[in-house]
């Protein structure tokens, strides 16, 4: 029997005591902090696997990283300060997470920023959220959490951005967030909130306000005038009667106005025309009567004007058409107004959509229409117009959508509808239109015409049931005969005339001119005196750029005054005539407005009798692509910069011309050098493919595969050239995709594909890709970051919400210092940016079979424009064959 140890009591206590003190400590830890508590390093480790455990399905495998095999701190989506290791950012959008958010959050006490958007989140926002004092963000869009905004959410005074639109919230916005002095961006579009939040004025750092298809009810409130630093206002889709307030016309940085689908009365005021920095107007279904005030001419930085199913009447002021930066969309359907549709229409030669349907109009649709060369929609349906369609319309190379419907239009079918390569739905039904329906291009699919309506049509495909055109009686034939016969012997005497001058030309100057040079459709061939007159002696002043095959010069033909550019050859370098036949020889039978035009070419001696040769092309006033992406030092370009739109547009026209060059020329024309210093931009930013010089021809022999016909050996420029023609391979219409590839992710992340950075098995295409979707940020231009997000980049400019000191003053002090160096960008913009990249990406793939044709590449960047055009507006991109319908904004 063992000895009674006399201690035995006092130690089966102390281990009591402590087995309870252990339990004591570890309820402390779970539990959500309190005010009688010290939150610690491991209390946010114990809360974030609180958070782990409230969710219910990941399906991503995000939180796999969170276990005791790392430190918290390297957790998926978590940040930690530098010295005291505790939770400051916790990111984890657009995981398609499904789960609550745990009362424990409140116990990460340091958190600047809570970023939950694009993700399944159920239950309501806890009210511990309110013990975070030094919360800066706080984004829950996109998830299915109900109840009301806590009230205790004012004591997070620090708080810049909330964002907790597209969910399931409910009741008034709390009162008690008027005190949020420091917010600039509220966005709460998309739930069941009622009442308008009467506080909004006293929330004088207020940029950005979207509250958007809730059930918000009442007056505009007449404090919102208050806010003179408003950029952003979205109140679109509620119950927002009364008037606009003619306080609006006070908001001097207001960039976006939408109040669309409300029950809004009265006259667009006059004082909208103080809005000089309004991008966006959207006054769309609502109760508004008279005129669109004169005044909206100041507005010379709008670029989407939309007062769409109103009650407005009256003609269109002329200012509305001397807005050159209109370049989204006009909308000005379902209204009364009346008068013609102005000649100036053609002031607009950068619009998208154009739709004046349902209203009053008369007269003849004005030709001018032809000039607005980028109209992708347009919209003339349900007027009163009459005379014929404007054959100029044949020149509208980008449309997909024609509605002339329901007028008083007569004569033919213009010539050339049938060639717009993306009309996809034309309607020109109930009119008086006449003559033979052609049967190609959008006239081959009876689901994409409609031409009812008009009972002196003819011809055209079996489905449309239309009758058999007539056949020209035979003295009308004899007649037409003669005519023909006649006008091919002038043509031949004009021919066989200009034969014999251009053998005697050839025979002075002693040297032959290539028979393709002489095949182009050019202006007179230029002599060596001219050129040398047209740029003062090749004087270096007048020097634009230079390469191996030669110089570029800007000069000025005597004879027409008319501004060139002229590329001289450097016949020193013995592949610079190959690069000059080259030239000539694609030049000679192509035109496309996103190609270079050459006007002539000179094959003569100069002054010291050596050859000399040279190209003429039309002079791009805003140079080349190049320039406009990398700033030069010295350089009056430092202050260019250009939008994620404009870009984009670029983009584009770059597509289109190497989608004609693969697709439809008559033979495949391979370019090989594809760069931003051979993109050239003229005076309406439009994007023209130049430099010839290395391009290919192929041709198809009789077992159907395709030869080159050039023999020069250079395939591109380093960085741009696929890596396949380093191995040998011929050129391929894959190889200038690749380079496209390349092309598009400079232009949008700013970055070369030279630079220093890309080494040891580093390229742009590998940079891009790695860093996607999570550090789009990183990628994206910087130039881009400032004003190309939602709201037109007032959003986020302060926010320094992953700053890591522990002294809140050095965290205001460095946020002083660097505002202006942090991004944000939008859920919806990442959308758009994100997708040019991976359109990038996929041209720019290794293996040439993987890489996406330039018809897919237009297809989906169309598809982005769209969307960019309706970003943050429309709810998605119309069908094709409707109309674009109202605008919508959250």
């Amino acid at each position: 029997m063992k000895s009674h140890n006399p201690n035995f009591p006092a130690l089966l206590c102390s281990t009591f005591l402590n087995i309870i003190l252990l339990f004591t400590v570890t309820f402390l830890c779970l539990k959500p902090a309190t005010s009688f508590t010290t939150p610690t390093n491991e209390t946010d480790r114990l809360a974030l696997l609180k958070f782990k455990e409230s969710i219910d399905n990941d399906p991503y495998g995000i939180l796999s990283s969170w276990n005791d095999s790392f430190h918290f701190c390297n957790w998926h989506g978590i940040t930690c300060g530098r010295h005291h290791q505790r939770v400051t950012t916790l990111e984890l959008q657009g995981h398609n997470l499904r789960g609550t958010i745990p009362p424990y959050i409140g116990n990460l006490t340091f958190l600047r920023a809570i970023n939950l958007q694009d993700n399944s989140f159920y239950g309501e926002i806890p009210k511990e959220v309110g013990q975070l004092f030094r919360l800066r963000e706080l984004s829950l869009t996109n998830n299915t959490l109900g109840g009301e905004i806590p009230t205790n959410l004012s004591n997070c005074s620090e708080l810049r951005l909330i964002r907790v639109s597209n969910n399931k919230l409910i009741g008034k916005i709390p009162m008690e967030l008027g005190s949020l002095t420091k917010l600039i961006f509220l966005r709460i579009a998309k739930n069941n909130f009622i009442g308008i939040p009467g506080f909004l004025g006293n929330l004088s750092s207020l940029i950005y306000f979207s509250a958007g298809y809730n059930d918000l009810k009442g007056n505009i409130p007449e404090s919102v005038g208050r806010l003179k630093s408003l950029s952003y206002f979205a109140v679109g889709i509620n119950k927002l009667n009364g008037m606009i307030p003619t306080s609006f016309g006070k908001f001097q940085k207001m960039q976006a106005l939408s109040l669309s689908e409300n029950k809004l009365s009265g006259k667009i005021p006059s004082s909208i025309g103080n809005l000089t920095q309004l991008a966006e107007l959207v006054l769309s279904q609502n109760n508004l009567e008279g005129s669109i005030p004169p005044s909206i001419g100041t507005c010379q930085s709008l670029q989407l004007l939309d007062v769409a199913e109103n009650y407005l009447s009256g003609v269109i002021p002329q200012q509305v058409f001397q807005i050159f930066s209109l370049s989204l969309l006009l909308n000005l359907s379902h209204n009364s107004f009346t008068g013609k549709l102005p000649v100036e229409v053609d002031g607009l030669k950068n619009i998208n959509s154009i739709d004046v349907s349902k209203n009053n109009f008369s007269g003849e649709i004005p030709t001018t229409i032809g000039n607005c060369l980028n109209l992708v929609y347009l919209g003339l349906q349900g007027n009163s117009f009459n005379g014929t369609i404007p054959s100029s319309m044949a020149s509208l190379k980008s449309l997909e959508h024609l509605d002339v419907s329901r007028n008083n239009l007569s004569g033919l079918i213009p010539k050339g509808l049938d060639k717009l390569l993306f009309l996809k739905y034309l309607n020109i039904s109930f009119n008086n239109i006449e003559g033979e329906v052609p049967t190609g291009g959008v006239f081959r699919n009876v689901n994409a015409i409609s031409v009812i309506g008009n009972n002196k049509l003819c011809g055209g495909i079996p489905q449309l049931q239309l009758t058999t055109c007539h056949i020209v009686t035979k003295s009308r034939k004899s007649f037409t005969s003669r005519v023909t016969i006649t006008i091919i012997c002038v043509v031949a005497c004009i021919l066989l005339v200009s034969s014999f001058l251009v053998l005697y030309w050839r025979k002075r100057s002693k040297r032959k001119l290539s028979s393709i040079v002489l095949k182009m459709d050019l202006l007179p061939t230029a002599s060596y005196k001219m050129l040398h007159q047209a740029t003062n002696g090749f004087s270096p002043d007048n020097l634009i750029g230079s390469g191996s095959f030669g110089s570029v010069y800007k000069g000025v033909l005597d004879q027409e005054e008319r501004l060139v550019a002229i590329k001289v050859l450097n016949l020193q370098n013995k592949d610079a005539l190959k690069s000059f036949m080259a030239e000539c020889k694609v030049l000679r039978n192509i035109r496309h407005r996103n190609l270079i035009k050459i006007l002539t070419c000179c094959s003569s001696i100069n002054y010291n009798g050596d050859d000399f040769k040279a190209l003429v092309f039309e002079f791009m006033t805003n140079g080349n692509l190049e320039m406009w992406l990398h700033s030069m030092t010295d350089s009056d370009n430092q202050s260019k910069n250009l939008s994620v739109l404009q870009r984009l547009i670029i983009a584009i026209d770059v597509a289109f011309a190497l989608n004609y060059l693969h697709n439809h020329c008559e033979q495949k024309i391979i370019h090989c050098d594809l760069k931003p210093s051979n993109i050239l931009l003229d005076s309406d930013m439009i994007a023209h493919v130049s430099d010839f010089g290395l391009s290919r021809l192929l041709t198809t022999s009789n077992d159907s595969s395709q030869k080159c016909t050039s023999t020069i050996g250079l395939k591109g420029s380093i960085g741009y050239a696929a890596p396949e023609y380093g191995m040998g391979s011929e050129a391929s219409a894959e190889g200038d995709v690749y380079s496209y590839g390349v092309l598009v992710l400079e232009m949008f992340t700013g970055r070369r594909p030279t630079d220093d950075m890309f080494k040891d098995g580093l390229n742009l295409h590998n940079f891009v890709k790695m860093s996607l979707p999570k550090r789009l940020i990183h990628v994206v231009d910087p130039m881009l970051l400032p004003r190309e997000v939602e709201g037109m980049g007032v959003a986020t400019a302060a926010m320094m919400a992953t700053k890591e000191d522990d002294n809140d003053n050095e965290i205001e002090e460095e946020e002083a210092n660097n505002t202006e160096d942090f991004r944000h960008i939008d859920v919806d913009m990442q959308k758009c940016l994100l997708s040019i990249l991976n359109i990038g990406i996929l041209c720019s793939l290794e293996s040439p079979k993987e890489r996406i044709n330039m018809e897919e590449v237009i297809k989906e960047l169309q598809m982005i424009k769209s969307t960019f055009v309706g970003l943050g507006i429309h709810r998605g991109r119309p069908s094709r064959a409707q109309r674009p319908g109202t605008t919508r904004r959250d």
